[in-house]
């Protein structure tokens, strides 16, 4: 399948072998399967000698060009002073403001445009190549809104993020298309960020519904997957959970604190999923985080896991297949649920509901986006 004139995509991306890999390498694989010419653009290890996956020392030690060294020497002093509270708060946003600065020289002087059709940033600490792509149609596929995240993540001053946010305003300005994630935080930009620009686009995160289900089991046994690294993961509230109930495991990364009584299993493939009965989520109460999104809420989905979702996040009332707990009622709400006829009944519908998430389904507003831009030169 083809779209009317094979157009030329440049993905700006930070390929981390995580969640950050997922949505650009679907979208790299849908509109290639659609006859377009599509490059990805990693950015991961941008200031390094090596920026691809390659091995030894050029991955480690900095390009050496200026604003390389320069871009690697604000990453080495961001890592030392993160766990640092008073320096996390107080320095990260400079240190923030000097990276994308740095970004945005670096891929404005190394990356070719002119003959480009489309430019996707996945990324917020890129999204400044987006100021000064004119010449091209641009796209800023927001994962999530980058000040008030970080203000809440407790990396910012009130001062620093009102500065911040202003600056992120302007990438959404100034970009042909802007879209999120997930719907709901573009409701949230429009309140919060009091912009209602006619940019706006819907591009939701998708899923791949695996070929092998979930099966009921007793005990029931409830999964974490996903990261550990947040303020926003609410880690107090997961272990907690933990503690009360005897059957939850949980994967990912970095390794948690061993006091908050995990029963942490590691790094895991999607695949792990289907030994499990229910599907954790777990985040913190804030404005951000009541209209946000989990990916993780979709790989649960796409193994036919009920999904166990806060009380507080309202943008998963929409989604079928998920059950709605609090601290006091979370070991009510699975033992109310895993008898194995309620089970498949909720079972079913997390499935259905992932199979009208697919990928090929969520990325289709890229054709008619496409079609209107300028056509390419032809080879």
């Amino acid at each position: 399948m083809t779209t009317r004139g094979r157009k030329r995509v440049v993905i700006v991306c930070q390929l981390d072998g995580f969640g950050n890999s997922v949505k650009p390498i679907e979208i790299q694989r849908y509109l290639t399967a659609r006859g377009h010419e599509v490059r990805l653009v990693d950015t991961y290890r941008l200031s390094r000698s090596a920026d691809g996956p390659a091995t030894g020392l050029a991955v480690w030690l900095p390009r050496p060009k200026p604003y390389h060294v320069a871009l690697y020497a604000i990453e080495v002093i961001g890592k030392l002073a993160r766990p640092v509270a008073v320096a996390r708060r107080r320095l990260s946003y400079h240190l923030l403001r000097a990276d994308f600065w740095l970004r945005r020289r670096i891929l404005r002087s190394s990356l070719a445009l002119d003959d480009v059709d489309l430019v996707i940033c996945e990324t917020p600490y890129d999204s400044g190549l987006l100021l000064d792509a004119a010449s091209v149609r641009t796209m800023y596929d927001c994962p999530t809104p980058w000040a008030d995240e970080l203000l809440y993540e407790g990396r910012l001053t009130r001062r620093q993020h009102t500065r911040l946010r202003q600056l992120e305003i302007d990438v959404f300005k100034s970009v042909d298309h802007l879209s999120f994630h997930w719907e709901s935080y573009a409701d949230y930009v429009r309140e919060r960020y009091r912009i209602s620009e006619s940019n706006l686009a819907t591009l939701n995160w998708g899923c791949s519904p695996a070929a092998i289900r979930a099966r009921p089991a007793s005990p029931a046994r409830v999964v974490y997957f996903g990261s550990l690294s947040s303020r926003f993961i609410n880690l107090p509230l997961l272990s907690r959970l933990s503690r009360s109930y005897p059957y939850l495991d949980v994967y990912g990364g970095p390794p948690p604190d061993p006091a908050l009584g995990l029963r942490y299993r590691g790094y895991a493939s999607p695949g792990v999923l289907r030994e499990y009965q229910f599907g954790l989520i777990t985040c913190i109460d804030d404005p951000l985080r009541r209209d946000g999104f989990s990916a993780k809420h979709l790989d649960y989905l796409a193994a036919g896991l009920p999904v166990l979702v806060p009380t507080w996040r309202r943008s998963a009332e929409a989604l079928a297949g998920s059950l709605r707990y609090d601290e006091s009622s979370f070991a009510e709400v699975v033992a109310r649920h895993a008898d194995p006829v309620s089970w498949q009944r909720v079972s079913d519908e997390a499935y259905a509901q992932a199979e009208k998430l697919r990928w090929d389904d969520t990325l289709r507003p890229l054709d008619a986006l496409l079609d209107n831009s300028a056509s390419a030169p032809q080879p």
